[in-house]
């Protein structure tokens, strides 16, 4: 039965995606769909992964490896996304497990990440995170600080800077969520402006995806709408 419906909402989200694409004349192809697995357990990832679904993300760095640990049958044909501000005491297991980082806000941490990226892995691609609300989550670099940060992000070895992610305070209608969004896009169009080589925006989660594909988002972070529900769920990212 879990399987069957996470199988169907992952129908379901996808089917969103491309209708939000659609009505802004997108590709559906251009946005990426990241499952937020966090406090989910891992047979829950193997049903996603069964249904279709290869990029994963955690909040919780413990538990993601944990989950990385359990499904290491799978792991050539997954994506493990750390999703959120990292701690410097977790940067090491971050850049030893995960594919991607979103969140990256100060240079320290980059550093920290470059230097312990083990030297037989891939780069590890890193967003930074932007705070385009000024709002109660304070996570994330000001906007006008993004530029010297990417630049210096870039310069590090053992990292790919793709690109920017943001997460906005609730917003009660689709303009008001769109023109957040706006304003992170905006932020990536001046790195770009800049010369340096960024893709990725990674901005909308379960309620307000359709806003972020309109604001031009590439990649979607969905938790809620594919696994359901979470017991007491208060991150942001839980939605």
């Amino acid at each position: 039965m879990i399987m069957t419906t996470i199988h169907s909402n992952l129908q379901t989200v996808r089917q969103r995606i491309a209708t939000a694409c659609s009505a802004v004349g997108r590709d559906p192809a251009g946005v990426r769909l990241l499952a937020v697995s966090k406090t989910f357990p891992a047979e829950a990832i193997r049903e996603a992964h069964a249904a279709g679904q290869t990029a994963f993300g955690e909040n919780y760095v413990q538990e993601g490896i944990a989950k990385i640990e359990a499904l290491r049958d799978l792991r050539d044909r997954l994506e493990w996304h750390c999703i959120g501000p990292l701690q410097s005491n977790k940067t090491r297991a971050v850049a030893e497990h995960f594919d991607w980082v979103h969140g990256v806000d100060r240079l320290k941490i980059a550093q920290r990440l470059s230097e312990q990226r083990p030297g037989g892995l891939p780069p590890l691609q890193v967003c930074l995170q932007v705070n385009v609300d000024a709002g109660a989550n304070k996570s994330g670099v000001p906007p006008e600080e993004a530029l010297p940060l990417a630049r210096a992000v870039a310069a590090l070895p053992r990292l790919r800077l793709c690109g920017l992610m943001a997460i906005p305070e609730p917003a009660p209608d689709f303009e008001t969520q769109r023109g957040l969004f706006l304003r992170a896009a905006a932020v990536l169009d001046r790195l770009r402006s800049a010369g340096l080589a960024v893709d990725t925006l990674s901005l909308g989660m379960s309620a307000d995806l359709e806003a972020a594909v309109a604001a031009g988002s590439t990649m979607v972070r969905v938790g809620t709408a594919i696994f359901g529900g979470r017991p007491g769920a208060g991150n942001a990212d839980s939605r």
